[in-house]
């Protein structure tokens, strides 16, 4: 696959080193369900794509989290390139979506580094199922 992961204090970074065409699971990615054991509730992932040059996004970028224990009110937050893209809370249930517009992501993308950033606040410890979490970027 055209990825590696780092797994550091607080996060998990994802660097792509092709683009990787379709959904692909957290899984797949190389992160497994101790990467993402979150018992502080806090969730930093960030997905490095400076290293494939031009992107071909797909037409509604997605990142879709999925965890273990059903979730009272959750805060997401989506950044590209240190701006926010996404703000919300998402209520009550076991998975939450994140749609992105290719345009507003195609206009701050650069030439040496992109990245994308998505954060969460649970309100209590969570287990993500990385089986069924994904991301789907490019087309």
């Amino acid at each position: 696959m055209g990825q590696s992961i780092e797994i550091n204090v607080g996060e998990v970074l994802v660097k792509f080193n092709s683009p990787t065409i379709g959904k692909i699971s957290f899984k797949e990615l190389g992160i497994s369900r101790d990467d993402l054991s979150l018992t502080g509730g806090f969730m930093r992932i960030a997905f490095e794509l400076g290293g494939i040059g031009t992107h071909d996004f797909v037409a509604v970028p997605t990142i879709e989290v999925s965890y273990e224990e059903p979730m009272g009110e959750t805060h997401w937050q989506c950044d590209f390139n240190n701006e926010t893209l996404v703000d919300k809370l998402d209520h009550h249930g076991r998975s939450t979506i994140i749609l992105l517009r290719r345009d507003r992501l195609e206009k701050l993308e650069q030439h040496h580094e992109n990245i994308l950033v998505l954060h969460a606040e649970f309100p209590s410890a969570v287990h993500i199922d990385v089986e069924n979490s994904f991301v789907e970027l490019f087309k």
